[in-house]
């Protein structure tokens, strides 16, 4: 077992603020990486999955997200095998129990991970994690923290009430940082009507571990402004642990320059930390959530606020999509009221920054819309996420959030919004191997636009179909799916979809060894989309042509695969990258360079990782041989 460091404690000992202290002080011995994860053992959202938080990590560890496979047991093993040689630490932060934690660990004796829990998690004991008890503060220790923030003078002159105020806190870091908060922002009142209203308050709760907290929560709540209050009690419906500004301001109906105002004086309270210099923002604390969630359940707005946080998910994620794939137009995105204020992108990169960072909260609304019967926002929204995961990834989670939308298209009665769902979901599960359901699902896709009529989508969906059987190498159908929908693509002038159709057809072509074919369908395509804003699909007809002349014309095959090798770079495109590096690696061992074929190989694995794929299979294949 690697070094584990088990803090434990009650609530509001400051479990969280101690590891992450330690973690940052102690970060640059571990080079190799710092992976956090938050697993709401105590949150009022479920807790975090294993599953879930190994997703995160393969992919913080360089994973391409499409390599990360679907269930835990293969993530573990991806993860152990990743982690072996390494130096991270990692922070795995209010977790519920051992299970939780045990795939998470690293499997390099160099690496440390550091839990905390309110639970003794005897079983990581007994494995041999070392256990440190956090025990609340002793009564000089608690008068030290409120005279490092009230200063010596105020605090000496009224030491009495500032030991009555430290009993109430039940020497708990939490409830006293909060408190100190509250007396920060007043500096002539005296400490004696804090007590007070501090022992009101208790008199009403029951007794436990987290009453001194709640007491003192209350008593903030209680001293905000009118609107920051309605603020506070209004971010408890973010769905998802972090959130920034002008979410805030869309959920409570305000401009943003105020929210970001309301947003410091709720940080200034201990009731909220900047996380990212007043970009993103999450509670202090779960218990200062469930303080908030309890007080917005009586709260008659809350529909209201939700529709309005909703409304500014899909016009935002609608605008990302536009900067990303500006072809696509004429899509719906009208389920709901535009937001007042939109959220402007400097160009694609902030786009995909802001889908990447938001990806949690925005699978998170798709679920809530469903829930509260905004099917077609549900839907629409889960439409306007394409281009997160074409760039990223993320095909676990993504098919959970498509058999989201397919369910709410359903609900809503719109078959054609079923039949972009069932396309959506057929390609995720095509990316995962499992090729039996995602013809299912494309199948049931060209029945519903035969029967609507729609010619060019029904071309789509036997393109898909094609995009199977290549996978499946079943080339003599893929080609057949593949010659079929191009002549439906061209009949009704849909020339990018055309050029998509036969640079698909040439990948077939390209495996079967008739790269001089593959070549004509391929410079076809590069013609076609010379004029559609999509960098994407024009570096994959450079690859494919690229593998297409690695035999007769080597020069060539090196200017194409080095081209659209910088333009997978720009894009961030993983696989993309692979595969023109594994293409440089073909053609330098084809013209007897076998050194700079190795190194190709080698620096394709690294962008790939370890993973049970077939690319994988194939460098490691060719790596072996070279030996």
């Amino acid at each position: 077992m690697p070094v584990t460091a088990l803090i434990t404690g009650s609530v509001g000992v400051g479990k969280s603020v101690l590891s992450l202290s330690w973690a940052h002080m102690i970060r640059s011995h571990y080079p190799d990486g710092q992976l956090y994860a938050e697993l709401r053992g105590h949150s009022d959202d479920d807790p975090a999955s294993p599953q879930e938080v190994l997703g995160d990590f393969l992919h913080a560890l360089g994973i391409p997200a499409e390599l990360i496979p679907g269930d835990t047991a293969r993530r573990a093993a991806l993860y152990r095998t990743v982690t072996h040689d390494q130096r991270l630490l990692v922070v795995l932060d209010d977790a519920l129990t051992a299970a939780q934690v045990r795939p998470l660990l690293p499997a390099s004796p160099a690496s440390i991970t550091v839990v905390t829990s309110r639970h003794r998690l005897t079983s990581l004991l007994v494995q041999g994690a070392r256990g440190v008890y956090v025990d609340r503060f002793d009564t000089a220790a608690s008068l030290a923290l409120l005279r490092d923030a009230l200063g010596n003078d105020r605090l000496d002159r009224q030491l009495e009430a500032a030991a009555e105020l430290v009993e109430l806190c039940m020497r708990l870091p939490l409830a006293l940082s909060v408190a100190a908060a509250h007396l920060i922002a007043r500096p002539s009142w005296p400490l004696r009507e804090v007590v007070t209203a501090l022992a009101k308050e208790q008199r009403t709760l029951t007794i436990g571990d987290d009453m001194a907290v709640r007491s003192a929560l209350d008593l903030s709540y209680r001293a905000l402004r009118p609107e920051a209050a309605r603020l506070y009690r209004y971010l408890a419906l973010v769905p998802g642990n972090t959130f920034g500004g002008d979410a805030a301001a869309a959920l409570a109906g305000i401009p943003q320059v105020e929210a970001r105002r309301l947003l410091g004086e709720l940080t200034d309270a201990n009731l909220l930390t900047d996380i990212s210099d007043g970009r993103r923002y999450r509670f202090h604390h779960t218990l200062v959530r469930l303080h908030a969630a309890q007080l917005v359940e009586a709260e008659d707005q809350r529909e209201n606020a939700e529709g309005r946080l909703l409304a500014w998910y899909l016009a935002t994620a609608a605008h990302a999509e536009r900067q990303l794939r500006p072809y696509r137009t004429g899509l719906p995105r009208d389920a709901e009221p535009p937001p007042a204020e939109s959220t402007d992108f400097g160009g694609p990169q902030d786009a995909l920054g802001w889908l990447a960072a938001e990806r949690a909260n925005l699978s998170a609304a798709v679920t809530l819309a469903h829930q509260r019967g905004r099917e077609v926002t549900a839907w629409q929204m889960v439409d306007s996420l394409w281009p997160l995961f074409l760039y990223m990834g993320h095909h676990v989670e993504r098919v959970g959030v498509e058999e989201t939308g397919l369910a709410a298209a359903r609900a809503a009665g719109d078959a054609y919004a079923e039949a972009k769902m069932l396309n959506r979901l057929g390609l995720s599960l095509n990316d995962l191997g499992r090729y039996d359901e995602a013809v299912e699902r494309f199948e049931e896709a060209l029945e519903i636009w035969r029967r609507l009529g729609e010619r060019g989508r029904e071309a789509g969906s036997l393109r898909r179909l094609g995009l199977v059987a290549a996978a499946r190498g079943d080339h003599e159908v893929a080609i057949a799916r593949f010659t079929a929908s191009i002549a439906m693509y061209r009949g009704s002038g849909a020339d990018r979809q055309a050029a998509l159709g036969l640079t698909d057809l040439a990948g077939v072509l390209v495996a079967q060894g008739r790269g001089s074919d593959a070549v004509i369908h391929l410079e076809q395509a590069r013609r076609m989309l010379s004029n559609v804003a999509d960098l994407y699909n024009q570096a994959r007809v450079g690859i494919l042509l690229g593998y297409a002349h690695v035999d007769q014309e080597p020069a060539e095959a090196d200017r194409e695969l080095r081209s659209a090798l910088e333009i997978m770079d720009q894009l961030g495109s993983s696989v993309g990258r692979a595969a023109a590096l594994e293409g440089l690696g073909e053609l330098a061992r084809r013209t007897g360079r076998p050194e700079e074929a190795h190194h190709c190989y080698e620096m394709a694995l690294e962008v790939l990782g370890e993973a049970e794929s077939a690319t994988y299979l194939r460098l490691r294949g060719r790596l072996d041989h070279l030996s």
